[in-house]
């Protein structure tokens, strides 16, 4: 089974905010491969897609606590591979970086997953946030992650989940090295 964990914050405030495109890029996915309706599982706190061999999720606590919903996933889940997908505020917008086992660098979901799981095995797809031509500084990172994108960087976004879509695609497919090969240029 493969794991797909789109992070963000659940709630109609949030929607198409800087730090939900972990949500937009699960979303598009589903909806690309035809899976199900997403629907809440309160065993998981999330909402899950599934079909044979892949499970979606958006976890509903809140960012800062993913780590809780992706534990009780991979525990009643037979991982072969598990992958969070998850906004990156030092990736300038538009650009898609593709890791493994690698430390959060700060990101509070993804630090609360590996403090809850560890990061053995742990895949990330990492989304460009950083504005282009705005300057900020780690005191207002908080405030700007949970901005609504401008349209210009809304287009941009849009074009980056579908390429998002297309290395999960190619994951699914081929695995993790032909993935990065093509998208970690």
């Amino acid at each position: 089974m493969i794991i797909i964990i789109g992070l963000g914050n659940p709630g109609e405030q949030y929607k198409n905010t800087r730090h939900n495109v972990g949500f937009m890029a699960v979303d598009e996915f589903a909806k690309k491969n035809n899976f199900p309706e997403f629907k809440l599982q309160k065993k998981y706190n999330a909402e899950i897609s599934e079909n044979e061999k892949i499970i979606l999720a958006k976890p509903q606590t809140f960012m800062n606590n993913s780590g809780e919903t992706v534990k009780k996933i991979i525990l009643k889940n037979n991982a072969e591979s598990l992958i969070v997908i998850h906004d990156d505020i030092d990736l300038p917008i538009g650009k898609i970086k593709i890791i493994k086992e690698r430390g959060s660098a700060g990101h509070k979901g993804v630090e609360s997953i590996i403090k809850s799981i560890g990061n053995e095995g742990l895949i990330r797809f990492r989304i460009g946030i950083k504005p282009q031509n705005r300057i900020y500084n780690i005191q207002n990172t908080k405030k700007l992650v949970l901005e609504k994108f401008t349209a210009e960087e809304q287009d941009i976004i849009n074009q980056t989940i579908s390429r998002t879509i297309g290395a999960l695609d190619l994951f699914v497919k081929e695995g993790l090295d032909s993935v990065m090969n093509e998208y970690n240029k």
